[in-house]
């Protein structure tokens, strides 16, 4: 069958979603399945594998404008002329069987506009809790969450009707209003969609790792691991969500004598690298945007993973691929702590962010103890053989053969 994904951010940016995507086509098209990506095109050639994707059939880009600094991120406007530009361009692939709608703004509303345009079924993954999200990076997220809604039943209002409310999760509710399955990439974030009436029944499919670039890294990696300092490596997008600046600071504050390697880019990358800078701390490397298979090989390296995001994450990508290559992690949000089910530091829970950094660096002292006394947690092997992207693929296909059906 053909399946189109529709996506807010372009497959070579920067992001969890966008790397499960990727991975996503590569297993179904390895099935036997015809997979399109729709997303906004991208102003920067800095995404990963750019030159690759540009070339790529599988690729469709729409018309966009940049809306970050760096042209990493864009947008499409939802409307009667990206539909007609959508429609034009899907000719020259094969029929649409299925739509996978894998975004939570303009791409979804794009997604579902052509899913109901052409009575195609629809299926929803829900990647972002937009209302955490949101609150992290502006004070007026409720207005901002209000907006969002009333663009949600303008763009949504040929789709069908369109629930009320002002909320992130009214919001979600809207945009999955039309589809046939809704998935969520860990249990703690399909709970939440259920209590909040988001979808009557989530399905659980983790985000996975590709079982043979895992099966190259674990075939390279030393039997031992090596003698030295221990090895911390944080991850991802450089936003204020995802909490780097306070993981610098416990840092700091924690004097642990370890080598760190910062992996990725964003807006507070410059604030970040001042930290470092104030701090005098030589051993606190910041390696930039680097691709799929060389960041597994650096988590593997690793001693620990640090995640430090609080609430925001639907499933925080970094700790399942960690403990899918041996690596263990320190803990901030709970959710994730528990999906793990061990093989972590779990960072104390705390009221606010000056007895939050305090945890974190209490935490950062004792994982360094212990992988120094060789005494570090070990990963539950069960995560491993449920994170490979091929289990993960045979679960969303009955999913999908469930939307067929009705």
């Amino acid at each position: 069958m053909h399946i189109v994904f529709f996506a807010d951010q372009h497959p070579g940016s920067l992001g969890g979603a966008q790397v499960s995507m990727r991975l996503q086509r590569k297993y179904l098209e390895r099935a036997g399945h015809t997979v399109t990506i729709v997303a906004p095109r991208m102003h920067s050639d800095r995404g990963h594998a750019a030159d690759s994707i540009a070339s790529d059939p599988g690729y469709l880009d729409l018309p966009s404008i940049p809306i970050t600094a760096d042209r990493e991120y864009s947008m499409t406007w939802p409307g009667r002329r990206t539909d007609r530009f959508l429609d034009r361009a899907l000719t020259r692939r094969p029929p649409v069987d299925l739509v996978h709608v894998q975004a939570d703004f303009w791409g979804a509303f794009i997604g579902h506009r052509f899913a109901h345009r052409h009575g195609i079924p629809a299926v929803h993954t829900m990647h972002n809790r937009v209302d955490v999200g949101i609150a992290a990076v502006t004070p007026l997220h409720r207005p901002v969450l209000g907006a969002l809604n009333l663009w949600r039943r303008a763009a949504l209002r040929e789709v069908g009707e369109q629930p009320r409310g002002a909320d992130g999760w009214a919001y979600l509710a809207g945009i999955a209003a039309e589809s046939r399955a809704v998935t969520a990439p860990s249990g703690h974030f399909a709970r939440r969609l259920e209590e909040h009436g988001v979808f009557g029944s989530v399905d659980v499919i983790w985000n996975g790792i590709d079982d043979e670039v895992r099966a190259e890294v674990l075939a390279a990696a030393p039997d031992s691991r090596p003698p030295g300092r221990p090895r911390f490596i944080w991850l991802g997008r450089m936003s204020p969500e995802k909490r780097l600046l306070p993981f610098l600071e416990a840092l700091v504050a924690s004097d642990v004598d370890a080598d760190v390697e910062i992996v990725g880019g964003g807006a507070e990358q410059r604030a970040a690298e001042r930290i470092a800078a104030r701090a005098g701390r030589p051993g606190i490397h910041f390696v930039g945007r680097i691709g799929y298979a060389d960041v597994l090989a650096r988590i593997a390296a690793a001693d620990a993973v640090v995640q430090t995001s609080i609430g925001f994450e639907t499933q925080g990508m970094t700790p399942f691929e960690a403990a899918t290559l041996g690596t263990p992690t320190i803990v901030s949000d709970p959710d994730i702590a528990a999906e793990l089910r061990g093989g972590l530091w779990a960072v104390p829970s705390a009221p606010d962010d000056e007895t939050r950094i305090a945890a974190l660096a209490e935490t950062l002292r004792i994982a360094a103890a212990d992988i120094a006394a060789g005494s570090a947690p070990e990963p539950d092997p069960q995560v491993a053989a449920d994170f490979r992207q091929s289990s993960r693929t045979a679960a969303m296909l009955e999913v999908y053969e469930r939307a067929l059906t009705g």
